[in-house]
């Protein structure tokens, strides 16, 4: 059995601990409710504006190279993770999602290049590895606008240039604190909502549109937007969904703390009150030695 100094040692090693997560648990507390905030004001919007797009594009005469489907020789994924741990499984559960998405890819005869946004993410899959084409760190918990569209920027540019034909995101979307699912959906080529699609009837239906000034001119406007915006989302989502994934494992940790003090406590005592036996039945030796 440990010694009382030992056990003492272990008790107060474990106190410090628990301050640290109840402190972490309200820093990403703060945290969450600033995220939570940027993306419930933005997901309307997003899937708002996805929306036009894709039935727009079911009605147009003429394409746009962000809309055409090409042969998908080369796919592009590109993984959101955070740039820290102590979250859970957040990083894990996107990885794991983002490796499937790969060997699927590639048993379909695909070539696949891999971009990260997110340390832990791009750390991963280089021991792993991958040829990181693309790389984004240092963007949790301070990404802006200007920063989706840094990105946006450089996928269109490859995907014009015909670096790659097809474009996913694989990341965590955030529904409620409990709630956090990884998702994967296809960017490019801007592809139908889920549960949409272009119904026979209405895709030669041009009347329904007014298009002002002309269709390539809102589309050359809307889509490089679109990709930003719907890029930003997925940033955002990624982050509400990190903060809330480390509340929960801080305020796990910090109850396991709790219990472990318990324990220790428990077994500091038992040791204390054996020692003290011990000595109460040497005395109690010692002087019945001395009658003798």
């Amino acid at each position: 059995m440990p010694g009382l100094k030992e056990i003492k040692r272990r008790i107060s090693s474990v106190k410090s601990t628990k301050q640290i997560t109840k402190a972490m648990k309200m820093v990403a507390a703060a945290k969450f409710r600033k995220a939570q905030a940027r993306i419930t004001e933005l997901k309307p919007y997003a899937e708002k504006m996805s929306q036009v797009l894709s039935s727009l594009a079911c009605t147009v005469e003429e394409g746009h190279p962000l809309l055409q489907a090409r042969p998908a020789k080369k796919v592009e994924i590109l993984i959101l993770t955070g740039d820290r741990g102590l979250c859970g499984a957040f990083n894990t559960n996107v990885m794991k999602a983002g490796f499937n998405l790969i060997r699927e890819t590639q048993k379909a005869g695909k070539e696949v290049s891999v971009s990260a946004i997110g340390r832990k993410g791009a750390d991963l899959l280089r021991r792993r590895k991958f040829t990181v084409r693309g790389r984004w760190v240092g963007l949790s918990g301070r990404a802006t606008y200007a920063d989706a569209q840094a990105i946006a920027k450089d996928i269109i540019e490859n995907y014009m240039n015909e670096t790659f034909d097809e474009l996913h995101l694989v990341y965590t979307e955030f529904k409620s604190q409990a709630v956090q699912k990884v998702t994967v959906s296809q960017l490019l080529p801007l592809a139908p909502m889920e549960g949409s699609s272009c119904p026979p009837d209405k895709a030669d239906d041009k009347g329904e549109y007014l298009l002002e000034p002309s269709q390539q001119a809102i589309f050359d406007q809307l889509l490089p937007k679109n990709v930003e915006i719907q890029i930003f989302r997925a940033i955002l989502d990624a982050q509400a969904s990190e903060e809330a994934a480390r509340m929960a494992a801080m305020e796990n940790a910090t109850k396991n703390a709790d219990d472990m003090i318990k324990k220790l406590t428990l077994q500091y005592n038992k040791a204390r009150q054996a020692a003290i036996t011990k000595e109460l039945m040497d005395i109690v030796g010692g002087v019945e030695a001395l009658k003798k």
